[in-house]
């Protein structure tokens, strides 16, 4: 942890939407897995570096399964918040869901967990502020994302040898 203030996790929570055009999809309008994890990545790296006020880079996205597809006129929906603070890592979580904009009907379509590390000006890992845990979620995010970033560790532990 730094020296820095403890910040609560709804400072830097993020929502991110955008409307699923023809050039977004696939021949069948089903929006392409690689567009929804990019747009996944980045308002979870939005969301690091509000918290850390510095460049964050992702170092490690947990597995991530589609639950049901995007179509083409939906709206995709991002929501990054934090779980977890290391020294320089942040863990943050990204809930996505797709909104039909005429119905008013919502998917939710797929849920990742990512990590950022924040980097000074050299390039270099560096310290972010402490997160203030407020409520029974923030305390129980934060239990699950220490339990996964210690089975993160475990296992580059075991492929390193």
């Amino acid at each position: 942890m730094s020296d820095k203030p403890g910040k609560s996790p709804r400072v830097s929570q993020v929502s991110v939407q955008q409307l699923m055009l023809p050039e977004h999809a696939n021949a069948w309008g089903k929006v392409h897995g690689g567009l929804i994890m990019k747009l996944v990545d980045e308002s979870g790296g939005i969301c690091a570096m509000r918290h850390a006020q510095r460049p964050c880079v992702t170092v490690a996205i947990d597995s991530m399964t589609f639950q049901s597809a995007v179509e083409v006129g939906e709206v995709l929906c991002c929501e990054a918040y934090i779980n977890f603070i290391g020294r320089s890592a942040i863990e943050v979580t990204v809930n996505v869901n797709a909104e039909d904009p005429i119905r008013g009907e919502v998917t939710h379509t797929n849920r990742a967990h990512l990590v950022y590390v924040a980097i000074d000006d050299d390039g270099k890992p560096c310290g972010v502020p402490p997160l203030l845990l407020e409520t029974d979620e923030d305390k129980q995010r934060w239990e699950a994302g220490k339990r996964r970033q210690r089975e993160r560790l475990e296992r580059r532990q075991r492929r390193d040898d």
